[in-house]
């Protein structure tokens, strides 16, 4: 199978959240954890962090992807969904896997993924640790999928979690509760693993205490410790939610022994589109006239996106909106 045939192949495969809705969420991890020893167990191979949270865990990923980088260290990247090209899912120093190592993933595993029944999600999960383990990474950020507990992403011990926020988001599958949401993504959090909290909310915060406490894990809400203001080229204004979750996750990284110095930090910050490749976060596509596209795809990340517009001076203002559903 050339690329193409080997992508419309994994898309044809067992249900994709964004065809199927509610039928293609797992409700366990017996499949990822099948390939994981399949794959010589490739995620127990190289260091990560673990992202999770309703909106902000890609900016906050290719962030943290960024600072690393410009501290010296090979950096994986694993986010979803991609918008232009699969291969934007998986990344090392910024640069794309190549379409020939994703054809060579599937045609080398292709028997045991249809045995095994895996869908899309999974088997990129498997290919992206992978890789990860293949090109011996020092360190990888892995982006959750969906919810967190029972997410694909959840075979890794990291070194540290993350939760940027919890919104209404996915509700037919994590609850319908800002509770219980937080209960699914706050299944990321690891015995004796540190965890940092982006956001301070008065419905989740003892969720989140409750779990770390649970398993024995410091935890650190990032928006109640003293901040230092730095900037981004990620220019969304609610993007200052994500740099202090960001900020607080470095200052960890620093605690457990990382080389990253505040020179580090702040051209990781600046630089982060042109380090890591990160698409569509008020992204500026023209000026003349005034262009800009954002992936805002849920109420709290439409809401920043309002926030945001009503910062603008315009005499007319067009929007093109698209949704699943």
């Amino acid at each position: 199978m050339n690329y193409q045939q080997t992508l419309d192949w994994m898309f044809a495969q067992l249900p994709m959240y964004q065809r199927e809705g509610k039928t293609a969420f797992k409700k366990d991890l017996t499949n990822t954890l099948a390939l994981s020893e399949e794959l010589n167990f490739p995620e127990k191979k190289f260091k990560s962090i673990h992202v999770g949270g309703t909106n902000g865990k890609g900016s906050t990923s290719h962030m943290l992807a960024s600072i690393l980088q410009e501290a010296g260290y090979k950096v994986g990247l694993y986010t979803s969904p991609h918008l232009k090209n699969f291969t934007e899912r998986i990344r090392i120093n910024g640069e794309e896997i190549s379409k020939r190592k994703v054809s060579a993933f599937v045609k080398k595993n292709k028997d045991f993924l249809e045995k095994q029944k895996l869908s899309f999600f999974e088997m990129t999960v498997g290919m992206a640790f992978d890789y990860f383990a293949k090109e011996k990474v020092d360190i990888a950020i892995v982006e959750v999928g969906l919810g967190g507990r029972l997410d694909s992403t959840n075979i890794i011990i990291p070194e540290i979690s993350v939760i940027t926020n919890i919104g209404l988001d996915h509700t037919q599958f994590l609850g319908n509760t800002l509770e219980a949401i937080a209960f699914e993504k706050g299944g990321i959090i690891k015995p004796n693993i540190p965890v940092v909290i982006g956001e301070t909310q008065e419905e989740t915060q003892s969720v989140f205490k409750d779990l770390a406490k649970k398993n024995n894990s410091k935890i650190t809400f990032a928006d109640k410790e003293i901040f230092k203001d730095y900037k981004s080229d990620l220019i969304g204004s609610y993007q200052s939610k994500n740099i202090k979750t960001v900020v607080q996750t470095v200052s960890k990284l620093q605690e457990i022994g990382y080389k990253i110095s505040n020179q580090n930090l702040k051209q990781g910050l600046l630089n982060v589109v042109k380090n890591t490749g990160l698409l569509g976060r008020w992204q500026i596509l023209n000026t003349k006239p005034k262009v800009v596209c954002d992936t805002g795809h849920n109420r709290e990340g439409l809401t920043y996106v309002m926030k945001q517009i009503k910062n603008e001076v315009f005499e007319s203002l067009h929007i093109v909106f698209g949704v699943v559903n």
